[in-house]
Formats: structure tokens, C-alpha cells, sequence
């Protein structure tokens, strides 16, 4: 673990990891915020968000920023998938706390900046995840879960590099199954399937209502994901106690970084 502190690889992945997901809250909450909503000369005066819209913006912004930086940090960019690779043995238990950290921090900074230039909006409450009204916490925290666990089964089983079969873009994927896991549960939750984009929207906005279950759903999400990948449809030949080794030594299992410290990127044995 204290090999893989030293090394410039990792601290340009974390930094990726900071950079990238303050792009992606600022594109996306913006996106969902809009001055122009409703649009009082089309006669929308109903306050209810485009979802669709919502959702587009959160998934193609997720599929952009993971082409940018995917091969620097594998872009995570959300705590529950960084836990999911975690449990998979991909990554060190340093770098998981380092990426949830980066995220955090970054979905802050980005909410902070939107906060400025959105101030003049009313009832602004910069994307705050809630409760919908009769949904009790019980069923939120179920709904969080499901939207969860389906974006991280998508990201374990697109970035499986034993797979042969996979010829379109993993970016384009994933962002997909973002954009689902919000036309699943915006209208229950505002959909919290990532948790430092939530806590970014809490922490600025002061409100920390509920805010526990859009990190204790989206950790169980991930972790069931790598749980039922890993051990039900797609089971590792290679030995528990060996896999486990990676969350010490930051080695991924199965594969050997590139020797010139440069980038992420993997090849076989």
C-alpha cells in the first residue's frame, strides 16, 4: 500500500478522479437546474422536472467524462462503484478511500460554483436528493438499491477484461445505465445512486434530511453487484485469499500494469 502512495500514477488518478466529477456535477445538476424551467410562452407552468431531460444530462455526462479519463483512473467517479471494485479486488483499499475522497470533495467544489452562479433562482435547492412525498424511507432505500446495483453489475461486466464479446463503447454503456438508474428514481428519491453527489448537494445547501439512505442504498447497490458478478455469473478461478491481496499491494488481479508508471491501462499475463 505505501508503494502505491508513491507513485505519480496514483496521485494523477485521484486527481483525475477530483477533476472529472466536478465536471460531471456541474454539467449535470446545471442541466437539471435551468433558468428556463417552466417556460411560461410554451405554457409549462407545472414546477415537475423533464426527466428525461434530467437523466440524459447525468448519463451522457457519466459516458464523457469516463472517455476522458477512463484510462487514468478508471473512472469511478461514484463512491458506490469505487466499494463495488473495491469488493471485486481491483483496487487497494488505499485508493478506494483516496477516490471516495477525490469524488466528494470534487462534487462539492462543483455545487459550490453552481450555488454562485444560481443563487437567483428560487426555492434553489441545487439538485437535494428527497423523499417524494408517501415514499417512506423503507421504500426509498429499496429503490436506491435496485437503481444501484444495475449501473454496478453494468460497470463490473463492461470493464471484465476476460470478456471477449464486447465490441461497442464501455463509456456508452455505462452512461446508459446511469440514465436508467434515474428514470427509475427520480420521481421516488431524485435519484441518489451516487452517494458524493448527494452529499455535495447536503452539505451546500445545509439539508441533511433522510441523507443517510443515498449512501447506505447505493453501498448496498454496489456491493451486491460485485457480490452477485463475482460469485453467481461470472466466478474468478483464481483463489479468495489471493484476489484479496490487491486491496494491500494495489495489484489487480490477473493482469500487470504498464511497467513505464504512465497510466492505468492493463494487459494480460
Amino acid at each position: 500500500m505505501a508503494s502505491e502512495f508513491k507513485k505519480k500514477m496514483f496521485w494523477r488518478a485521484v486527481v483525475a478522479e477530483f477533476f472529472a466529477m466536478s465536471l460531471f456535477i456541474f454539467i449535470s445538476i446545471g442541466a437539471a437546474l435551468g433558468f428556463q424551467f417552466p417556460v411560461s410562452e410554451n405554457k409549462t407552468t407545472t414546477p415537475v422536472q423533464d426527466n428525461v431531460k434530467v437523466s440524459l444530462a447525468f448519463g451522457v455526462s457519466i459516458a464523457t467524462m469516463a472517455q476522458s479519463v477512463g484510462h487514468i483512473s478508471g473512472a469511478h467517479l461514484n463512491p458506490a462503484v469505487t466499494l463495488g471494485l473495491l469488493l471485486s479486488c481491483q483496487i487497494s483499499i488505499l485508493r478506494a478511500v483516496m477516490y471516495i475522497i477525490a469524488q466528494c470533495l470534487g462534487a462539492v467544489v462543483a455545487t459550490a460554483i453552481l450555488s454562485g452562479i444560481t443563487s437567483s433562482l428560487p426555492d434553489n435547492t441545487l439538485g437535494l436528493n428527497a423523499l417524494a412525498a408517501g415514499i417512506n424511507s423503507g421504500q426509498g432505500l429499496g429503490i436506491e438499491i435496485i437503481a444501484t446495483l444495475q449501473l454496478v453489475l453494468c460497470v463490473l461486466a463492461t470493464t471484465d477484461r476476460r470478456r471477449t464479446d464486447i465490441s461497442g463503447s464501455a463509456p456508452l454503456a455505462i452512461g446508459l445505465s446511469v440514465a436508467l438508474g434515474h428514470l427509475l428514481a427520480i420521481d421516488y428519491t431524485g435519484c441518489g445512486i451516487n452517494p458524493a453527489r448527494s452529499f455535495g448537494s447536503a452539505l451546500i445547501v445545509g439539508n441533511f434530511k433522510d441523507h443517510w439512505i443515498f449512501w447506505v442504498g447505493p453501498f448496498l447497490g454496489g456491493a451486491s453487484a460485485a457480490l452477485i458478478y463475482d460469485w453467481i455469473l461470472a466466478p474468478r478461478s483464481s483463489d479468495v485469499t489471493d484476489r484479496m491481496k490487491v486491496w494491500t499491494s494495489g495489484q489487480v488481479e490477473e493482469y500487470d500494469l504498464d511497467a513505464d508508471d504512465s497510466r492505468v491501462e492493463m494487459k494480460p499475463k
